[in-house]
């Protein structure tokens, strides 16, 4: 059970009577009479009220909803006895699922059904839950509630923003200027015939095409006159090349940078790319892992691909452990055998912390175009131009330590082979998907 305002007041109430019967009533026996009465009627209050646990509560709550957007959780309450329940309802989310209101009134005539809805605007990307329902039915006095905590487990799965898909348009865009550009006049491994086009000073005469040259000139016995046209193939890089990106979930992306994990960064980049990737023609799978692979997409395509990547980024949190750079070789491998793009979406700190991810780089440069993706901190940048008393001159120093040991590993990683691009929270999506068009662009990809 559970008293209310009212009766608090009832009780103060009691000031009254004592002052008014002191002189023929001793204080202690009005009092306590006062007393006696306040909890006869609170008794009384208590027993009218109806029984919360003969509610009977079922849910109805949507499935998903992205990060950061409202989704609708309804919970109908039907009062199968003969009393109205009148009362509040409190549903028990998490507090990172944004419930809102917590608490709502409740009146529910006897053989009724009443839909309470509650908003859901969540801030943390997974899945959110809630277990109990808590019921206060109160009396037609107002002195006393009966209070009960009724058992009913619901769930929502909160999908990645995407908030990068906004840059999408326009990389759209720069891909399409990229497909109406002249074709790689190169020949070689990765490429693939575009068309024909007539020979100019310069060309390669191993690209001349004799069969199209023949049926342009009219056919085999109009010999090599000079009104001969030849006739060369033109080649473009292969169109159906593979993107593997993978994804570190160890410990290192739990660091919160601008108010979002270095992993929800990572994943920010990975759907941008994922879906820049895929309109370009290319194969795209991603792989999350720390010591074990937490979630895999492979062979997906279109829209199929978007929807897989969010509901496998959408439980995986990082892992408090160190994550095992000797075994990513070896899942790369069971992604892939051909030439690849690899995003490693990794964080690139001291030398030190990163000793295992520089081991193992060479044995993915040797086969693979190799791109790690790293977040910087861009309170290390504030604090590095801020000096203007002793404690802000250290706390520069340390921030200026910590921009040039990440300056070394992206220098030691550019010498093992591969690449590397970094840029703050929000800058770093575009700058991968930038990155790739680039790559596009100069014909490595």
């Amino acid at each position: 059970m559970a008293i209310t305002g009212w009766f608090v007041l009832l009780v103060a109430a009691g000031v009254v009577p004592v002052v008014a019967l002191s002189d023929a009533v001793p204080a202690e026996l009005t009092l306590l009479g006062w007393l006696v009465l306040c909890a006869v009627l609170a008794s009384i209050d208590l027993l009218v009220a109806a029984s919360p646990r003969a509610l009977i509560l079922q849910r109805q709550t949507d499935a998903r909803v992205r990060l950061t957007e409202t989704a609708r959780a309804t919970l109908f309450v039907t009062n199968p006895s003969r009393r109205t329940m009148r009362g509040a309802i409190r549903d028990a989310w998490e507090p990172s699922a944004g419930a809102s209101p917590k608490r709502q009134s409740l009146r529910v005539p006897p053989g009724e059904r009443r839909a309470i809805v509650t908003q859901l605007t969540p801030w943390r990307r997974g899945e959110r839950r809630t277990a109990l329902v808590t019921v206060r039915s109160r009396g037609p006095l107002r002195l006393a509630e009966r209070q009960a905590s009724i058992r009913v487990p619901g769930a929502i799965t909160v999908l990645p923003e995407f908030a990068s898909r906004r840059h999408l348009p326009s990389r759209l865009a720069r891909l399409r200027e990229l497909d109406g550009r002249t074709s790689v006049m190169l020949r070689g491994h990765g490429t693939e015939f575009d068309s024909l086009r007539e020979y100019v000073r310069g060309d390669d005469v191993r690209s001349i095409d004799w069969r199209a040259t023949a049926r342009r000139s009219g056919g085999p016995g109009t010999g090599n006159g000079a009104g001969q046209t030849l006739m060369v193939r033109t080649w473009r890089p292969e169109r159906d090349r593979h993107v593997v990106v993978i994804v570190d979930s160890g410990r290192t992306a739990a660091a919160r940078i601008a108010n979002e994990t270095r992993l929800d960064t990572a994943f920010e980049s990975t759907l941008l790319l994922s879906a820049l990737a895929d309109r370009a023609g290319d194969r795209v799978d991603v792989a999350i892992y720390d010591r074990r692979v937490r979630g895999r997409v492979q062979g997906a395509r279109g829209a199929d691909l978007l929807s897989k990547l969010v509901e496998t980024m959408a439980p995986v949190d990082p892992e408090l452990i160190e994550t095992d750079y000797s075994a990513i070789p070896g899942l790369v491998r069971s992604m892939t055998t051909q030439r690849s793009l690899v995003v490693l979406c990794m964080p690139l700190e001291s030398p030190g912390a990163t000793r295992g991810l520089l081991t193992m780089l060479p044995q993915l440069t040797t086969r693979h175009l190799v791109l790690v993706a790293a977040v910087t901190d861009p309170a290390l940048f504030e604090a590095a131009g801020e000096r203007d008393n002793r404690a802000e001159v250290y706390r520069a120093a340390a921030a200026e330590r910590a921009l040039l040991d990440a300056e070394r590993v992206a220098a030691a990683v550019r010498r093992l082979g591969g690449d590397v691009v970094t840029g703050a929270p929000l800058d770093l999506p575009p700058a991968v998907a930038d990155r790739y068009l680039a790559y596009k662009a100069a014909g490595r990809l």
